[in-house]
């Protein structure tokens, strides 16, 4: 295990003082980056460890803020939020490359070599980055197989991975669909993984706080679905050290 520097950066998106959590791996040397973007409820210690974890594996990582450095753990606060977002590319956008500027910035990250990977609302921005035509290296997202307005899905420059429970009632078999229909009709280098069993938000670890209908971890397919999202950046981002 290497040697991993955390630490809080603050930064304007959204109106609001963003807080986001920028993971450096040993060494003084560039690397590689991810664009981490959290759950609807905004980022928590889950978040905070993965960015470490990439961090481990030799990648700078972020992971980006979305309520103004808040965690929303009660549901309705939640979709009251989220949903008006989701239903605001330009928005999204605007988070999304407020937290890349962040990242770009720092001087341990190769500007060129950045991919995003992100978890329900979180994932939906990063697919707006790449509807948007930003250069990145590849987009992952898990619970997040969002559509775009017509025709922009063409300006993704990468190849995308999505994942999703097969017994998501937010992603349900039409959305994953229209999704697929989406990326193909683009001629985006995609790939969807369905996990069978799976609820929505399925990688998160148990939460002690109300969660809304339908989410549910899974051990076993959170294990799967972090070394596919691991893949991803192993062949689409290498860390060459």
């Amino acid at each position: 295990m290497t040697t991993v520097t955390m630490r809080a950066v603050e930064y304007p998106a959204d109106h609001l003082t963003m807080t986001g959590y920028l993971a450096l791996p040993a060494g003084t040397g560039r690397r590689p980056a991810v664009l981490i973007g959290p759950e609807g409820m905004g980022p928590s210690h889950v978040e905070r460890r993965r960015a470490e974890a990439l961090a481990e594996l030799g990648y700078v990582a972020l992971a980006f803020d979305l309520h103004g450095g808040r965690y929303l753990s009660d549901p309705e606060e939640m979709l009251a939020r989220c949903m008006p977002l989701l239903a605001d590319p330009a928005r999204m956008r605007g988070i999304g490359h407020a937290a890349l500027d962040v990242l770009r910035a720092e001087p341990r990250v190769d500007p060129d070599r950045i991919a995003a990977v992100g978890y329900g609302t979180g994932g939906a921005i990063a697919l707006e980055l790449g509807r948007d035509g930003v250069d990145l290296r590849a987009i992952g997202t898990l619970n997040a197989v969002t559509t775009g307005r017509p025709d922009e899905a063409a300006r993704i420059r990468c190849p995308v991975w999505a994942g999703v429970g097969s017994e998501d009632p937010i992603m349900p078999p039409a959305q994953r669909e229209a999704f697929t229909a989406e990326m193909q009709a683009a001629g985006v280098d995609w790939r969807l993984t369905v996990y069978g069993g799976a609820l929505h938000a399925f990688h998160h670890p148990p939460v002690d706080h109300a969660a809304p209908p339908g989410v549910g971890h899974h051990p076993r397919h959170a294990q799967r679905a972090w070394r596919d999202v691991v893949d991803l950046l192993a062949e689409c981002v290498p860390v060459m050290l």
